[in-house]
């Protein structure tokens, strides 16, 4: 016993040992960064080779405004367009001419063709009113949209996120006291009408009356009212806000009168739909109206909370029984409600002339019946608008020391950023208008291009806006320097720009048709019948869905809500041609795309103007078509584009060749230990990028020279030699992003 006791704790102290030399060695591996070399652009306005300006067909609403033609985005004169674009915030958009110039310049050379003007009417109110802006404001902020629109650069009004009240609003409001002195988890929106307002008509009128304002005044660089420049592709009535969101709660509690106005609303419903207590309480159960409240007394109160309504969806998926009839009324009511403010809004921006995109709100309502009535109500608005983001870590908004979330979307296909599609509804356009994966994950660059690949391209997306750009140039660190974690100006983002957005505007990557359909019947809805199985799990600004279409299926092709006339349950064709299970590959129904995950990670990209590869594919040596890619990197992301308008790798001279892999601050460090990631330190600028290591064949294409570009995308005298097709990249020596191929005798 005595020997067997020693000889099982010497194996356990070498296991130990082994344990340890493994994790020792890997956090030593993967924290070397000798090799790394710093990202040096000089930000230079000139377009060089991976300059887009000429792509973006300037100006801005010269085809007329767009609009929503079925699934699309169409001009009056019916071209299509899809928007690849980006958020600016809070005070920037009042930025002074210079600065405005500065993003046009450097926005239109990585091909951004859209902005996103977001939460900045709180930063503009005029004359103690939260309904006139200030004209000094006005003035910075039309020649800002002056500027874009010479450059081809559309732009959307985001501008109400939690209208925040003023003094000269008081004698509008039922009590203005109670919405002045709000406050709510997330301080910035303090004193706002934030979730109140889907119900208040007071508060509403107020939203209502700043929108037309603005619509009504002439910016005189342009000469036209807001409401007649077709440069301004959208409005959002209200941004990550519905009548549904938990928060509302909290805000009802602390204004009594909007709490009674919301239950004289819902004891008025109830009174039409039921007649009388005895028959409510038939019909609910009196266990389920809480003491004291009548419809009579008019104090029956909804519980507006997506939270409970979802737990209650699952509850009675889980016990396979219907869903209790007091919540089936509670999220009808609120519905009804809903839509009843947004269509009001829409009547009152229309009537300025208003011919643009129109949408709702971009927020998630959890799961199930509510979600899919705060959709409807999104849906009968114009296009569906949504937010996702992805990783992160122990600081939230900031970058910290502590644990990361370092997963990677590649380990599960068409989950995280992509599983947001699920909201596609089969005839509107679908933006995803908040997006990013943030550090200090390591793996952010693999976010870009599947949002353009599998976003833009398969699914059929029509507008991208990642967040979010503060400044007119590339961040100096791996953070954003206004925004923290949330940062589009890194190389591992922005830098992969000049490649996916001629992807993006040529339709590289073929939209899938229709597999199937989930099928919702909004009348059915109340009784609690939706035809499929949906649920979300949702952690503030991330989000993610399962149920009778898994995610792995939007790495196949599309499958849309429809909104039908008849109550249908969804059906779903057997796709095992196209994603095995076994073998964990899911081939996109368009045969352009493949994403292996398991043992391997990593998506592969075949069309005929870009090939690539992204993700976690170390000595694989990948064909595609007439090229080939082998990488020694653990990750990496290589695309190989061709830069003309044309879109046709086999016809063009000129080739751009993309490559990032992760980035770091000088001095940043993790720690890995067991599945778990650490970040130990946080580091400083300037931001190193990992080098890329590679070969790369082409046949048929024998007489070309392989340019390195520097990190403005300009040509170099340096050049990567070239030997019976083949080329390497090498990062280590050539400390480079970009790479132009010229051929002289193309495929």
């Amino acid at each position: 016993m005595e020997v067997r006791y020693k000889i099982g704790v010497i194996f356990f102290v070498l296991g130990l040992l082994i344990f340890s030399f493994i994790k020792w060695e890997r956090s030593i591996s993967w924290n070397d960064t000798k090799d790394w070399f710093p990202f040096m652009p000089t930000n230079t306005s000139d377009g060089g080779i991976i300059g887009m300006r000429s792509w973006l067909d300037a100006p801005a609403g010269k085809y007329g405004f767009i609009r929503n033609e079925e699934d699309k985005l169409v001009f009056e004169n019916g071209k299509e367009i899809k928007l690849w674009g980006t958020n600016i915030c809070s005070r920037l958009p009042f930025v002074e001419a210079e600065k405005a110039d500065s993003f046009a310049d450097f926005l239109s050379k990585y091909g951004i063709n859209a902005v996103r003007f977001h939460k900045f009417s709180w930063y503009a109110y005029h004359n103690n009113k939260s309904t006139e802006f200030d004209p000094e404001k006005f003035e910075r902020f039309d020649y800002f949209q002056h500027v874009l629109r010479e450059k081809g650069i559309y732009y959307g009004w985001s501008h109400i996120y939690g209208h925040r009240v003023m003094p000269g609003d008081s004698i509008r409001l039922l009590a203005y006291s109670e919405i002045k002195n709000l406050t709510y988890p997330w301080s910035h929106l303090n004193g706002s009408t934030s979730s109140l307002v889907n119900f208040a008509p007071d508060l509403q009128q107020l939203s209502i009356d700043l929108t037309v304002n603005m619509l009504n005044h002439v910016n005189p660089h342009i000469g036209l009212r807001y409401a007649d420049d077709p440069a301004l592709a959208f409005i959002e009535f209200q941004n990550e806000d519905n009548i549904f969101w938990g928060a509302i709660g909290q805000s009802l509690e602390q204004a009594p009168t909007y709490r009674a106005l919301l239950c004289r609303q819902f004891s008025q419903w109830l009174r039409n739909k039921y007649g009388s207590q005895t028959k409510l309480k038939k019909a609910w159960g009196a266990e389920n109206i809480p003491a004291g409240e009548t419809i009579e007394k008019e104090n029956i109160f909804p519980q507006p909370n997506h939270v409970l309504f979802s737990q209650e969806y699952e509850r009675a998926l889980r016990e396979n029984r219907p869903i209790n009839t007091h919540i089936l009324d509670k999220m009808q009511f609120l519905y009804e409600k809903q839509l009843e403010f947004y269509k009001k809004f829409e009547e009152a921006v229309r009537k300025t002339g208003y011919k643009g995109v129109l949408i709702g709100s971009c927020w998630q309502a959890g799961s199930g019946i509510s979600h899919f009535y705060n959709l409807h109500a999104d849906y009968e608005i114009g296009m569906i608008d949504r937010h996702n983001y992805f990783g992160g870590g122990e600081g939230g908004h900031q970058i910290a020391e502590g644990l990361v979330k370092n997963d990677s979307h590649l380990w599960q296909p068409g989950s995280g950023l992509l599983s947001t599609g699920l909201q596609a509804v089969i005839d509107r356009p679908f933006s995803l208008s908040e997006w990013m994966s943030l550090v200090p994950n390591e793996w952010t660059a693999e976010a870009a291009p599947l949002i353009a690949v599998y976003g833009m391209g398969l699914q059929g997306w029509d507008a991208s806006f990642s967040f979010a750009t503060d400044i007119p140039r590339f961040s100096e660190y791996l953070q954003s320097e206004s925004h923290g974690v949330y940062n589009a100006t890194s190389p591992l983002h922005m830098g992969l720009y000049p490649a996916l957005a001629r992807m993006v505007f040529r339709n590289d990557v073929t939209e899938s048709p229709v597999i199937a359909t989930r099928n919702v019947h909004i009348p059915s809805l109340a009784e609690g019948k939706l035809g499929f199985v949906e649920t979300v799990n949702q952690g503030y600004d991330d989000k993610s869905f399962t149920g009778t279409v898994a995610p792995e299926m939007l790495a196949v092709g599309r499958f849309p809500v429809r909104f039908t006339e008849n109550y249908t349950e969804t059906a779903i064709p057997d796709i095992s041609k196209f994603w095995d299970m076994k073998t964990k590959v899911v081939h996109s129904l368009t045969g352009e795309l493949k994403w292996e995950y398991g043992k391997k990670n990593y998506v592969t990209i075949n069309t005929i103007g870009t090939k690539g590869i992204l993700g976690f594919a170390p000595n694989e040596k990948i064909s595609l078509g007439n090229w080939t890619i082998e990488t020694e990197n653990p990750f990496v992301v290589i695309l190989i584009t061709d830069l003309s308008e044309k879109g046709d790798l086999s016809e063009t001279e000129k080739i751009l060749v993309s490559v990032v892999a992760r980035a770091r601050n000088t001095g940043m460090e993790y720690e890995y230990v067991g599945d778990d990631t650490f970040l130990k330190r946080v580091g400083d600028k300037p931001l190193l990028l990992e080098p890329v290591k590679a070969t790369i064949s082409v046949k048929n294409m024998k007489n070309f020279e392989v340019v390195i570009l520097d990190h403005d995308g300009r040509l170099t005298n340096r050049k990567t030699p070239v030997k019976n097709g083949v080329f390497e990249i090498d990062g280590s020596r050539d400390k480079a992003l970009y790479y132009l191929i010229i051929s002289k005798s193309p495929l």
